[in-house]
């Protein structure tokens, strides 16, 4: 057991001391900070509408004097009602009494509406929530022409009220944008710090690190050792990325964005537990896979191809689960929490939708753990056997091979 403390120590302060470790960390955070930063990055080279002096001219009284109604609504403008000419418009945008206007002029049947700002760039689009503001107000007026009762007027207007219901007994709830992001962020965890394993093995061949390593203590201890060191980096880097994440939302979004595009109310501190679970258990799952490819080879240029393998394993698992959420309730999203490619990336959201009770979760994390030591036993056998191989690159026969070896 200290032997496996020794080398989960030495893994860990060579990780954290890599150079492109430290830099990708940095640059991963950099990105996460400015992309929640991007509606403010954008608010600030583009127009912002919100506060800006509107005037709306309506010389020939075409909403019949109503147009004030407008400044009680929250469209988020400094509304003034005149009649002018467009040369005075021209004239107090350019001297910055206002910062934009709206024209309304009447031909035959049709209400021209010209909006009028100091230059139109490719960001530019007319303000929408205005428009059909003054398209509903010219309606209600016309209508109330026609002098019709309550109960004609709630014929032409009924209120629609929208509802989806599903016959599954299963409810599946919470954010389908905020799952999918946190399967993302899971997937791209557990791939990067599994593949870390086989370059590191690889590496300590190439530097004869190994042969140190061997003689001081055995393959077994030197596989668990240098998986749970890396897991734990790994692990480390995960909370620190998502933290940032998390805080970075609450800092810089807006309140009403974020409540309605990221829902967290189904994020829970249980919930963060079986996701951290579920990362150390995928992470093993493919770490030692990824232990046992990276004992094949013997040079830094061979870890590629020999990975592949189990790259395309990684990704069936994480496509599985990623798909099935489209319809969480499915037999087949049943099966992708329980199958253990695709369970790390499936069940803790099966959790946060609540359609995975305790027995379900027990069930996956036992079939999970039963197929880490099944790849265990392999992966550290075939180790044992091939760590010390410094000719070419061992074929699928040859590993076969290996394993049956006494």
């Amino acid at each position: 057991m200290s032997d496996i403390l020794t080398i989960m120590k030495f893994t860990i302060k060579d990780m954290v001391k890599r150079k492109s470790f430290i830099i990708s960390t940095i640059i991963i955070l950099v990105l996460i900070i400015g992309g929640f930063n991007v509606p403010n990055i954008v608010k600030l080279f583009n127009d912002d509408n919100s506060g800006n002096k509107l005037l709306i001219v309506d010389n020939n009284d075409i909403f019949e004097g109503n147009l004030k109604e407008l400044k009680g609504e929250e469209l988020g403008y400094n509304i003034s009602v005149v009649k002018a000419s467009f040369d005075d418009v021209k004239k107090k945008i350019e001297n910055k009494d206002i910062d934009e206007a709206i024209i309304i002029e009447k031909e035959n049947n049709n209400i021209n509406i010209r909006y009028i700002v100091p230059s139109i760039g490719m960001m530019s689009e007319m303000p929408n929530d205005l428009i059909d503001s003054l398209s509903s107000l010219y309606s209600n007026i016309q209508i109330s022409k026609l002098n019709l009762t309550k109960e004609e007027l709630e014929a032409i207007t009924p209120n629609f009220t929208y509802s989806m219901e599903q016959t599954s007994d299963e409810e599946a709830t919470g954010n389908i944008l905020v799952m999918m992001l946190m399967s993302i962020v899971l997937f791209y965890a557990i791939y990067f710090c599994a593949y870390q394993v086989s370059s590191s093995i690889t590496i300590e061949k190439t530097s004869k690190i190994i042969e140190t390593l061997v003689t001081s203590t055995s393959p077994k201890n030197i596989v668990l050792g240098k998986t749970l060191g890396i897991g734990i980096v790994g692990l480390g880097q995960m909370i620190l990325i998502v933290g940032t994440a998390i805080i970075s939302a609450l800092l810089f979004l807006d309140s009403n964005l974020l409540s309605m595009v990221l829902d967290m109310s189904n994020i829970t501190i249980s919930l963060g537990i079986i996701t951290i679970i579920y990362f150390i258990l995928g992470y093993f799952t493919y770490a030692l896979l990824y232990a046992l490819t990276g004992s094949t080879v013997s040079k830094p240029e061979d870890i590629q191809s020999a990975n592949t393998p189990i790259a395309i394993l990684v990704v069936v698992g994480f496509y599985l689960s990623y798909f099935t959420m489209m319809n969480p309730a499915s037999n087949l999203n049943l099966f992708a929490s329980l199958f253990p490619l695709s369970a790390p990336f499936c069940m803790p959201f099966r959790v946060m939708m609540g359609l995975a009770n305790g027995i379900d979760v027990a069930i996956s994390i036992g079939i999970l753990v039963v197929t880490i030591l099944i790849i265990a036993k392999v992966a550290i056998k075939i180790y044992s056997n091939a760590i010390l191989n410094y000719g070419t690159k061992l074929s699928f026969k040859d590993i076969i091979s290996m394993y049956k070896d006494k």
